[in-house]
């Protein structure tokens, strides 16, 4: 059974082809620059050199039909046709309060997902034109929508709620939703694993730090509080969004800078965070070396966003109890030693304990390490990340009608025999 994965962005597709029965990789790759022009693939398939080809994609649909023709290729592919392919896993951002679980795609949820694109304006759009697109190439396989949103939906309502009127919550779905949640899942089942815990005893900060970033608050196995909210949006520093903020900034900017609330919305989205405040870098890897040579605003940011972390693990710690553990995950959350120690700095009061020179080893995509030291009370782990064998996983228990909610339901990964390939 091979199962193939999709992340439709609105410039990319990114995809992995996952041999169930094996339980391994067989492919993997990108679609980039898809409906801005000059468009081209990267294919990766293991123990081959990457393949790259140019390829014009004016839609998704193209882009679908390209990952088609790599993956069947006589000498790039990795299958002799598409009907090799058992199904199609979809990332879909935003579930709204429909979703809280993964579900197989129907009129009625392809509609329900398109009645949500409103609250996720930059991610469904894209999500949708890749179902669209995956069902018009695959028509005859199952498509499954995985959703960044469900994990979140087990926060109460003291949590997810705004203070603002409720009516809004009524008319239009205002509250916290909030994002990553595949990521969150993934890892946060690893560290219970690495604790040797059941996870409905375990009580972890999950670190999700890439280009975007969001922290969980799992409380005996589940999210009770993120960091995003309504829209990605909300939350820590991130790549170019701002994250938390004066909520009446946006106005004040508006007014002052004769700007729309479509611009600012795009500034705050695409210019802010990490960008905004050096001016050149979302890159942190940039921000590091160029705060080494000297650039006070690149150490700035640096600084902000440390703070940041910390102030998340204080607050998560006073929401859940007694902590088990904090994890990093993702590009930034796994490579980035320089941010991790800034943000556990000074934390040994709250039982966190880092161990400096194991956490500046410790830069990798594949390895899970303990950055504490031994008698650390609360450890701190770097966990690689893997959505898509959470997709892969939701998918396959779907098509065997074995699919429950994420406590009952037994993952590979939350298993202690568990290898990552």
């Amino acid at each position: 059974m091979d199962i193939l994965a999709l992340n439709c962005g609105s410039s990319s597709v990114k995809y992995q082809l996952f041999d169930w029965k094996r339980k391994e990789v067989i492919a993997k790759g990108m679609v980039e620059r898809v409906t801005i022009g000059d468009s081209f693939i990267i294919h990766e398939v293991p123990g081959r050199d990457t393949y790259r080809e140019e390829y014009e994609c004016p839609d998704h649909r193209v882009a679908v039909q390209l990952i088609v023709k790599t993956l069947t290729n006589a000498s790039q592919g990795v299958v002799k046709n598409m009907n090799q392919i058992s199904a199609v896993g979809h990332r879909v951002v935003h579930g709204g309060e429909k979703f809280t679980c993964s579900v197989k795609i129907d009129d009625a949820v392809l509609d329900a997902i398109k009645d949500v694109q409103h609250l996720a304006p930059l991610h469904n759009p894209p999500n949708i034109s890749g179902i669209e697109a995956a069902q018009a190439v695959l028509p005859e396989v199952p498509h499954i929508a995985i959703f960044d949103t469900a994990f979140h939906q087990t926060m109460p309502e003291h949590a997810y709620t705004y203070p603002v009127p409720h009516e809004w919550y009524k008319k239009h779905g205002v509250r916290r939703y909030g994002f990553h949640g595949t990521s969150h899942l993934y890892v946060s089942k690893r560290a219970a694993v690495l604790l040797g815990k059941d996870p409905k005893n375990c009580n972890i900060i999950t670190m999700h730090i890439g280009n975007g970033v969001s922290h969980a608050a799992i409380k005996n196995g589940i999210s009770v509080d993120t960091s995003m909210g309504l829209t990605p949006l909300e939350g820590a520093v991130m790549g170019t969004r701002c994250g938390d903020i004066d909520p009446a900034l946006p106005m004040f900017i508006q007014q002052v800078e004769n700007l729309s609330a479509k611009e600012v919305d795009a500034v705050l989205n695409k210019k802010s965070g990490i960008l905004g405040i050096t001016g050149q870098y979302t890159d942190r890897r940039d921000v590091i070396e160029a705060a080494e040579k000297g650039d006070k605003r690149c150490q700035l940011a640096l600084d902000i966003e440390a703070y940041r972390l910390k102030k998340y693990i204080g607050a998560y710690m006073a929401a859940i109890g007694t902590l088990d553990a904090v994890v990093f995950t993702a590009g930034v959350g796994e490579m980035g030693w320089m941010i991790r120690e800034k943000a556990l700095e000074n934390l040994g009061h709250l039982g966190i304990h880092l161990d400096r020179d194991k956490n500046r080893k410790t830069m990798t995509r594949k390895k899970e390490t303990m950055i504490s030291t031994p008698d650390s009370p609360v450890k701190v782990f770097v966990i690689p990340t893997d959505e898509e064998l959470v997709f892969t996983e939701d998918v396959v228990a779907i098509l065997e009608e074995t699919y429950t909610d994420h406590m009952n339901f037994k993952y590979s990964f939350a298993e202690s025999s568990f290898q990552r390939s």
